[in-house]
């Protein structure tokens, strides 16, 4: 045999791949999973090689709904579906899908069949000129790929094929370090704030972290119609019931994924007080400041975006609701929680859940201090009688914890297993750091100079507890907090008094909910 008939021979047995695989296989690789589309030709070949590969095709009976079909399951998947169709007519009833995907920042990949390379120009049947245009990275979009009829039948060998590797998922942005803290300041200051949770939101993934930063501030916030569900509607932080007032008297408003249009009425008065300062977060820079003019602007991934907020939260020391969100993370859904205090059972009532009927204790009607010990006590003793294995959690002010706290004596005689969390701001609703302490005592006559809400700074009421045998713990940031109450409720041997420091003039937050009461709907 020749050497020009081996390789003829050895062509011949090369294996052959036809241009509807190869973009079928490329669209596997990139983790398609979802193909709707009408098919004609010449894009039947692809549906059909995509369903080999395992892709599921939905043919459907309208370019219009295929695309909108496609552009939904990139919004609920976070990889985007596929529109098949062919061009001309069929790329034109698809456009309507692809702006509805640009418009809501949803992947979108649109494949259409167009005429062989040879007939371009040359008024072929169906003629469409089409673009390319990027689809998951940045602000999520529409694309659409021009397929020519004879790459879809062009038969090439496989060794010649070289199918990229899947893209890596979009790279996660995040706002500026200053601006962050700016978001931070402003939304402290504000005295009637709402979150407004749009489908930007819902798209990055961001449940968990926005939940964590409206039940740690106590937030109230509103969902946009596909922002629904971020936060659960039955939240008791949802205002959607007060929708209109909560718009109307909100002084601070922070965006995240959402945009001020028509659905917003576009941020203005008079559905909006004038003076109203917007924190908006998105990806999108030409979305930022559109109709209204921000008071912050922070440009980058939702989800990581609000997950920066809740960093600026921990800043040390800690305030009443970083210590109570991070409590309530780890308390049994059967314990006692039993609590007084002033700013202490105040802000606890709002944070820390119960479950269970009968299964909490405070200062109740008498608004009686110094009951707190006691009831946990009786709680401890009721629970090992008749519901063995319960926790009993008092949670004190540490003005509180004065007036009982001799009765610690008590529970370790007894060897009741109750945890006590002294929340330690240094005084009566509120006291002074060290330093100001030592200022002050460097006036004479203290009786005339102490503030009468102060107490003794950075006081050690843990050690009351450890020198009666039980566990205690000096906490100041959230980290430590977490540790030793994940050490204390797996250590049901003995009591144990956790001392939590926070910030010595640290308040309940100056909103509340009474602005949107049913009753002013």
């Amino acid at each position: 045999m020749s050497e020009s008939n081996s390789a003829e021979g050895s062509d011949r047995s090369e294996e052959q791949v036809s241009g509807a695989k190869v973009i079928a296989q490329a669209l596997k690789t990139q983790d398609v999973e979802y193909m709707f589309g009408v098919v004609g030709i010449p894009v039947t070949e692809i549906a059909l090689a995509a369903q080999e590969l395992g892709i599921k095709y939905i043919g459907m009976r309208n370019e219009q709904a295929a695309c909108y079909a496609a552009s939904a399951v990139g919004y609920l998947t976070g990889r985007p579906g596929v529109c098949l169709v062919v061009s001309g007519p069929g790329l034109i009833h698809a456009l309507g899908g692809m702006a509805n995907a640009n418009m809501n920042c949803w992947p979108l990949i649109v494949i259409g069949g167009s005429s062989e390379r040879n007939q371009e120009a040359m008024g072929a049947f169906q003629e469409f000129p089409q673009a390319v245009r990027s689809s998951i990275y940045g602000r999520p979009g529409a694309c659409y790929i021009d397929v020519p009829a004879d790459l879809v039948t062009l038969q090439e060998s496989t060794t010649s094929i070289k199918y990229k590797e899947c893209c890596m998922p979009p790279p996660l942005s995040l706002a500026e370090t200053s601006a962050v803290r700016a978001a931070a300041s402003v939304l402290r200051s504000a005295k009637q704030p709402l979150l407004i949770i749009g489908k930007g939101a819902a798209y990055s993934h961001a449940e968990d972290s926005i939940r964590k930063l409206v039940e740690l501030c106590n937030l109230p916030f509103l969902p946009t119609p596909m922002g629904k569900g971020v936060v659960p509607d039955n939240h008791p932080n949802c205002v959607g019931a007060a929708r209109s007032r909560a718009l109307q008297f909100a002084d601070v408003i922070v965006l995240f994924g959402a945009r001020l249009n028509w659905i917003l009425h576009f941020g203005l008065p008079p559905r909006y007080q004038a003076d109203v300062k917007f924190i908006q977060i998105d990806i999108c820079a030409e979305e930022l400041g559109n109709n209204v003019r921000p008071s912050v602007t922070l440009l980058g991934d939702v989800n990581a975006v609000s997950k920066q907020e809740l960093a600026s939260k921990k800043s040390l020391p800690m305030n009443y609701y970083t210590v109570f969100y991070h409590v309530q993370e780890q308390l049994p859904r059967n314990c006692f929680i039993v609590s007084e205090g002033a700013n202490t059972m105040d802000i606890g009532r709002t944070v820390l859940q119960n479950y269970l009927p009968r299964h909490r204790l405070d200062a109740g009607s008498f608004g009686t201090m110094g009951v707190g010990l006691g009831f946990a006590i009786a709680a401890a003793v009721v629970a090992k009688e008749r519901s063995p294995g319960q926790r009993v959690i008092c949670v004190e002010g540490d003005s509180a914890f004065g007036f009982s706290g001799m009765e610690v004596e008590t529970i370790c005689r007894y060897n009741l297993p109750i945890i006590i969390l002294v929340v330690n701001n240094n005084g009566i609703y509120q006291g002074f750091d060290a330093d100001t302490w030592g200022k002050i005592l460097n006036f004479q006559g203290t009786a005339t100079t102490i503030p009468p809400m102060c107490l003794l700074p950075n006081s050690h009421y843990e050690q009351v507890m450890t020198a009666f045998g039980g566990k205690g713990y000096f906490v100041q940031t959230p980290e430590e907090l977490q540790d030793s109450l994940r050490q204390a409720l797996k250590d049901t041997s003995k009591p144990c008094l956790i001392n939590i420091m926070i910030e010595p003039q640290s308040t309940r937050k100056a909103q509340d909910f009474h602005w949107l009461t049913r009753s002013n709907i």
